[in-house]
């Protein structure tokens, strides 16, 4: 098989921090939603294997709705929140015990780590989040992550467990996401419904792929490929290369780390951003919006430049200072997000002007920047 340059044997770093997500489709027969244990028998052994070779490993785990659908006899996915939460309630337990079983039969210690979206928007629950995972993986241990679907209310929901480990590597800085999913790699179409779809092996740049991405894949999975496409946007923009690849065979994962081109390689950014500007990019839900002029567009996209409150043409939406706010151009078309110096009324009133102006406009000194460089982040 041919091997991937930029992860090959050769130039390898001898330990790599590894994120796992393996969704629904994989963990859980698609008649029955039962699980399906051989699978994870396979997986576990694998991650054993991984972490003996010295590597960190994560997994994101789907599966807790399944799981406790089938001890309660309830045989299609709920569609209420509250159904939906008291199921996952039922379920996340016993599918902590399966894992803590198949795990503890290699001497493999884990853990459990349930997070809502707020865990990871919040900057102190991020750097805490991230002490704490940092703390498991010194340990020897095996973090196993779900979203907290008991407590997590539409606002806080990450809305796929495929969205929550592209996070989680870029929380971590994580040098692979690995998405096992029910299908070998993507494809130019929906493989299931065009037998003439192409496999698509490698993508160095998102913004150039041309893919008809279909569906979810089973009617007890949430995401679909248009999720992973996401979650390989997130994880890439932090620069972690992302995998998609097929989940029923889970010990492909130590050849994709040893360079083996298996599945799908979406490649990180060259350029690697910081803590703060990978926890900008991917966990803050932006409040507002800020057009600016093609000036201001112009010297963000190409220049990195602060943004001033005179390259702004109009304010949208409701915000407070260090709130999250995504910066487009006069079209319309995403540049940049970032962390704003000032409320949406303030700005209206700062707008167009130049900085000089801001203290009499406002009655009070303010930042002369509306958003600083190190608080701004380009978009794809």
């Amino acid at each position: 098989m041919p091997q991937r340059p930029l992860a090959s044997k050769k130039n390898a770093k001898p330990s790599k921090t590894l994120v796992i997500k393996i969704g629904t489709s994989s963990l859980t027969r698609p008649d029955t939603g039962n699980l399906a244990l051989a699978t994870i028998a396979r997986l576990v052994e694998t991650l054993c294997q991984l972490q003996q070779l010295g590597h960190s490993v994560v997994l994101v785990s789907s599966g807790a709705v399944g799981v406790g659908c089938a001890r309660l006899g309830i045989t299609e996915r709920p569609k209420t929140m509250s159904l939906k939460q008291a199921v996952a309630a039922v379920g996340q337990g016993r599918l902590m015990r399966i894992y803590d079983d198949f795990f503890s039969s290699l001497n493999q210690p884990i853990a459990q780590v349930l997070l809502t979206r707020s865990d990871l928007a919040q900057r102190s629950r991020y750097v805490n989040s991230y002490r704490t995972f940092r703390q498991l993986l010194s340990l020897g241990v095996i973090p196993i992550v779900n979203e907290n679907d008991t407590v997590a209310t539409d606002e806080l929901k990450f809305g796929d467990n495929d969205t929550l480990s592209a996070l989680v590597a870029n929380l971590l800085a994580a040098d692979y996401l690995i998405l096992l999913t029910d299908v070998d790699q993507l494809y130019s179409a929906d493989p299931r419904q065009n037998p003439n779809a192409e496999p698509i092996s490698r993508v160095p740049r998102l913004d150039q792929l041309e893919a008809n991405i279909g569906a979810a894949g089973t009617s007890w999975g949430t995401g679909g490929m248009g999720t992973k496409i996401e979650a390989a946007r997130i994880a890439t923009t932090g620069g972690t290369h992302t995998v998609i690849t097929q989940g029923q065979t889970p010990e492909n994962i130590l050849k994709i780390v040893q360079g083996d081109s298996i599945g799908t390689l979406f490649e990180a950014k060259a350029k690697q951003p910081t803590a703060r500007k990978r926890w900008i990019a991917g966990n803050l839900v932006p409040a507002g919006r800020l057009y600016l002029d093609s000036g201001a567009a112009k010297a963000i996209r190409a220049d990195g430049k602060s943004l001033l409150p005179a390259g702004i043409i109009e304010v949208e939406g409701e915000f407070i200072e260090q709130d999250a706010v995504l910066l487009c151009d006069a079209d319309g078309q995403e540049i940049a997000r970032g962390l704003v110096n000032y409320s949406d009324q303030d700005l209206r009133k700062i707008c167009g002007h130049h900085s000089a102006n801001i203290a009499q406009l406002l009655g009070y000194e303010g930042a002369e920047t509306v958003i600083h460089r190190d608080n701004l982040v380009l978009s794809p």
